[in-house]
């Protein structure tokens, strides 16, 4: 968790280069943490209803970005 606490310091860094590779490696790292997450709840049965719920987002929107994974 090191890496991604680093990075959440650097995010906040007052010269914006820093800032903002800080922030799209973030983006990034949130990206695959969620789809590891997705997939996890998929195996164990979960709909795409439920996982929605979860990430606060429609079914569809969740469906059309790892339905076919």
């Amino acid at each position: 968790m090191t890496d991604a606490t680093d990075l959440a310091e650097r995010a906040g860094d007052r010269d914006p280069r820093v800032g903002l590779r800080a922030v799209a490696a973030l983006r990034r790292l949130l990206e695959q943490l969620e789809a590891v997450q997705v997939r996890s709840a998929r195996n164990q049965g979960w709909s795409w209803q439920e996982i929605a719920a979860q990430l606060g987002v429609s079914r569809q929107a969740v469906h059309k970005k790892y339905g076919r994974q």
